[in-house]
Order: C-alpha cells, then sequence, then structure tokens
C-alpha cells in the first residue's frame, strides 16, 4: 500500500472524526509514517479540505443512494481518489482508482466494491457533472464550488461585489508561501538571506515587514539554523501586528491572549530584550509553549501569567506603555492554513464572539497609561468582529482614538486576512 495516501487519509480521517486541526495532524502522520513525499501528502490532504464541499457535490451525484449513507471512511477514500482525478494532473488515472481501492480494502473492507464503482463513474461523466445554477442561486453556487459554508459567503456578499467575494474565496484556496520572522537579536537579515540560500532555499524578502522573508523549500524546521533561534514561522499579517504596536526599548508591554506567543515573542525582538512583556492567557499550559519558544530565540524579558482576559488585573492598571489584544476570533482569515475553518456552522458562541471580544478589549484598556498605545487584532474578515467591535469600544471609551487601523485580504496583501486597529489614549 502507498504510505502517501495513507498518511493523507490517517490525517484526514482525524479532522473528520476527532475534529484535529489539519496541521497539527498532518505532522503527526508525516512523522509517524515517515511517506516518501511529504509534498504529495501535503497537496493530496490540503486539496480535500480545501475542496470538501465540491467533492462531496461531486459524490452526491455518482453514488446511487446519495451522500447521507456514505460511513466516514468510504467518504474520505472517494474525497481522496475523486481530487486526484480531477485536480492532481500528475496522477495516473488507473493509480488514482487502484490506489484508493487498496485503501479500502484495508480500512473499508467490504467497501471496495463501491468506492471502485463510483470513482468508475466519475472517469466516465465527469464532463457532465454540474454545479448549482449560479442565476437561481448564487450563494449556493460559490458556496459548492469553492467550499465554504453558506453564510460565509453570504457575510462577505454583504461587504463586497460578488467578483472580489469570488477573488477572495479562491485567494483562501490557494497554498501560501512559508513566511519567517527573523531574529534580531541572533542574526542579521543578509546573513540569514545567504545562509538560507546556501542550503539550496528559495528566499524572498517580506512586502510589509522588514523582518519577514518568505521560504521556500523543504526541511526548513529541521536546519540548525531553526534550531539555534535565528527564525520563526509566522505570516507576515501577523508580524504586522508587532510593527504597529510600536514597541520601544524599555517599556512596559501586556500582551493578553497571547499563546502560542508569536507576537508576544515578535515584539520582545523588537525591544531588543530590554523592558518587560507581561504575556497571559487562560490556558496554563498555553504559556509552556511561550516560554519553550522564548529561551529557543534568546529571549528574557518576557513574564507569563495565565489570566482570563475578561477580569482586570488591578495589579496592571494603568502600568502598561503599549497593550496588546489578539483576542479569540472565527479565524476566517487563515483558511489557507487550517481549511476546515471554512466549514464552521453558524452556532450561538460565534454569534456571541463580538461581545466576548468588546469585554476583553475594554478590561485591556484599563492597563493603558495616559499617551499609551493599545492593539486590537482578529485573524478574521468579519466586521462584526473587526470594526463594529471597535466602534462599540471608542464609543463607550471616549479617552482613546483611533489613529490607524488596516484590514489585510489574501487576494489583495498575499497574507493571511487580518484585521488590526491602533488606538491611542489621551496624555491627560
Amino acid at each position: 500500500m502507498d504510505t502517501n495516501r495513507k498518511t493523507a487519509f490517517f490525517t484526514l480521517m482525524d479532522v473528520e472524526s476527532k475534529k484535529s486541526y489539519s496541521n497539527i495532524a498532518l505532522n503527526h502522520h508525516i512523522k509517524l509514517s515517515r511517506p516518501n513525499s511529504q509534498a504529495f501528502v501535503r497537496e493530496l490532504t490540503y486539496g480535500v479540505l480545501e475542496n470538501k464541499m465540491l467533492l462531496d457535490h461531486i459524490i452526491d451525484q455518482l453514488a446511487s443512494s446519495g451522500i447521507e449513507k456514505i460511513k466516514t471512511a468510504d467518504l474520505v477514500i472517494l474525497r481522496m481518489g475523486i481530487y486526484q482525478l480531477r485536480f492532481m494532473d500528475s496522477v495516473p488515472e488507473y493509480a488514482a482508482v487502484n490506489e484508493s481501492v487498496a485503501l479500502a480494502k484495508r480500512y473499508a473492507k467490504g467497501r471496495e466494491g463501491f468506492i471502485n464503482a463510483v470513482l468508475r463513474a466519475y472517469t466516465k461523466n465527469r464532463y457532465s457533472i454540474s454545479l448549482p445554477d449560479r442565476t437561481e442561486d448564487e450563494v449556493k453556487y460559490l458556496s459548492i464550488k469553492y467550499s465554504y459554508e453558506p453564510w460565509i459567503v453570504e457575510m462577505w456578499l454583504e461587504q463586497f461585489s460578488v467578483d472580489f467575494v469570488e477573488d477572495l474565496l479562491r485567494a483562501g484556496n490557494a497554498t501560501p508561501d512559508t513566511t519567517i520572522r527573523l531574529n534580531w537579536l541572533k542574526v542579521m537579515k543578509e546573513d540569514l538571506i545567504d545562509s538560507l540560500t546556501a542550503k539550496g532555499f528559495e528566499v524572498t524578502e517580506g512586502k510589509l515587514c522588514d523582518n519577514a522573508l518568505h521560504v521556500k523549500g523543504s526541511g526548513l524546521l529541521d536546519t540548525a539554523m531553526y534550531k539555534s533561534g535565528l527564525f520563526s514561522v509566522q505570516d507576515e499579517a501577523s508580524i504586522l501586528v508587532s510593527v504597529m504596536l510600536e514597541p520601544r526599548q524599555g517599556d512596559t508591554v501586556v500582551d493578553v491572549c497571547a499563546a502560542p506567543g508569536g507576537k508576544t515573542l515578535a515584539v520582545a525582538e523588537r525591544m531588543n530584550n530590554t523592558g518587560k512583556i507581561y504575556a497571559s492567557d487562560i490556558y496554563k499550559r498555553k504559556l509552556n509553549i511561550i516560554e519553550a519558544e522564548a529561551k529557543r530565540l534568546g529571549i528574557k524579558n518576557i513574564e507569563t501569567k495565565a489570566w482570563d482576559a475578561t477580569r482586570i488585573d488591578s495589579s496592571m492598571v494603568q502600568k502598561a506603555d503599549r497593550v496588546l489584544v489578539d483576542v479569540p476570533c472565527s479565524g476566517l482569515g487563515v483558511v489557507r492554513k487550517k481549511p476546515e475553518i471554512k466549514y464552521k456552522k453558524r452556532t450561538e458562541e460565534i454569534d456571541l464572539l463580538p461581545r466576548k471580544q468588546l469585554e476583553i478589549l475594554s478590561a485591556s484598556a484599563e492597563y493603558v497609561k495616559p499617551g499609551g498605545i493599545i492593539i486590537y487584532s482578529t485573524c478574521t474578515i468579519n466586521p462584526y468582529e473587526n470594526q463594529r467591535v471597535i466602534a462599540s469600544f471608542l464609543k463607550k471609551n471616549t479617552k482613546f482614538k483611533k489613529e490607524e487601523a488596516v484590514q489585510l485580504l489574501p487576494n489583495i496583501n498575499g497574507t493571511d486576512g487580518f484585521f488590526i486597529c491602533k488606538m491611542r489614549k489621551d496624555d491627560i
């Protein structure tokens, strides 16, 4: 049996059955199974996840009993097979079908005949399979074609033109570059570029941040450069949060909702290991990640603390020059890396997010000194969690003034979708 496809199958089963995060599940199974082509495994895994609704739409038209009665293992194998047939030109048709049947013989026993029949039906009828009629239902058409839950498409159509939304949906399904943040405490940009290039990596400079590099090549995190703390993996939109915060050497910074710590560490590097950063998170176990990363990077000015960010920490009131509020959000800006987010149903929990975000922002504002700066950020593209939260906050907190707000978009900026708002407190 092909180890590459088996690795992808196990990963997809974990995402489907255990609701695992795709990146964590994939790294786990790659380490466990040691496939001979990680690139193939990643393309197949993320390809299936990015196109799940489209693949299911196709399967539903091919399976005589419809898709509802198909068991999870059968469905995952069918998605993998059809994805290879439809999108992976490098895979011969016979290989896509035969390897899917081989998987079924091992992990969906007794269903290999059914899986073979569906895949053979696709090869014969692929050009007659249709999408929903766009003229009758624009939302359904876009939802199926690009595999997003309809409520997301509807929300974006309220903000943007149809052409823009389609471009945004398409960009969310693209494979992003690997972006790294160089660690100024240990290396200069030119030296890191030279070292990476010497190891065979293709390197280009970032467009938004002077400490960002885009890197192509495999085994990046296995290098001695990474292990010795010369850089961290972080999207350029996320790095920009630390840039807009404008931390100065010697500042006191409070970072609420800090884990897993990418922004905290980026701020520390900008402060040149001076001053103090108080990084808190409600989950104590996640603070261990920040502490381990700080050790790898040689950062010594971070103090971690378990704390519920909706509550005011009286010990920090008006103590901070800078406050970073990167709140929990719906995550619609990072679907390029976590495509399973596209399939979140619109639940009461999602609808209540803006209220929680406003609570966190309001509590965190108490830590800002007169004249200090507070940054509110999310990794989503949702005005209810972004612009409307800021409007509500400023209406109730008249001592703060908005200085700058940006909504980064993958189809425009080539980054994750991030909202970042910088506000300053009055001097008096």
